[in-house]
């Protein structure tokens, strides 16, 4: 085999492995989008802001659509060894690369941005809406039900809401180990259950992590397959 079918193969194989990363980044931003409307209510407040968590989903399906096309377009351009189509798939997967960039460091910068939303809302939240709010009691629920955890602090962060007024005294189930009603707040102080901020920040964390692995990843084949693209773009008069 040859040097020339060598990378030639190889940039085959690549836009292969971006069609597939395309794909994965277009269900990534299928999912934010899906998810809007959940998050923004969790942001209240701030939810002109949350916009720009959506419009990093738009991104990545903007993103993702591209890839996959330009997978198809840089293998048709080495099946069929045309230099337009190589110098074009190299000219706009460098374009989508710079804007990855960029989106990384905004993602970046909100993922900061994203704990001090939860520490803003969370206290007002469950003081003011917890029990009465629909949305803000189902998500606070599932919530404390799943990471097994009360309030953003402790059971403390209940004390004086309307929640405990309205159920002469009681705290929701969770922030006791019986996890059953009535919780009354000598039972939660001595069942200690952890607040759930610690909880949300470890699995924002590993979420960004892995956006970031995949993010990078993609960022990687894109890389590889401009150089070998590029290759044969000039040697294909040799």
């Amino acid at each position: 085999m040859g040097c020339f079918t060598f990378f030639k193969l190889m940039t085959v194989l690549f836009n292969l492995l971006i069609f597939l990363g395309g794909l994965t980044l277009l269900a990534t931003g299928i999912w934010v989008s899906v998810a809007e409307g959940s998050f923004l209510q969790l942001l209240g407040p701030f939810s002109s802001q949350g916009l720009q968590f959506v419009n990093i989903g738009l991104f990545c399906i903007l993103i993702g659509a591209g890839l996959l096309l330009l997978g198809l377009l840089g293998c048709c351009g080495a099946h069929k060894e045309s230099k337009c189509l190589l110098l074009t798939f190299f000219s706009i997967i460098l374009i989508i690369f710079i804007a990855e960039l960029a989106v990384g460091v905004v993602a970046l910068v909100y993922s900061s941005f994203a704990e001090e939303i939860i520490k803003a809302w969370a206290a007002p939240a469950l003081q003011r809406d917890y029990g009465s709010d629909p949305m803000v009691t189902n998500i606070w629920n599932t919530t404390m039900t799943e990471l097994q955890c009360c309030g953003l602090s402790n059971y403390q962060d209940f004390a004086g809401s309307k929640f405990v007024e309205e159920n002469g005294g009681s705290l929701p189930p969770s922030c006791c180990r019986t996890n059953s009603a009535p919780c009354r707040p000598r039972e939660a102080e001595r069942s200690a259950v952890q607040g759930c901020f610690e909880h949300i920040s470890q699995t924002l964390e590993e979420h960004a992590n892995i956006a970031g692995g995949i993010i990078a990843g993609i960022g990687l084949l894109e890389i590889a397959a401009t150089m070998v693209s590029m290759y044969l773009y000039c040697h294909l008069d040799h």
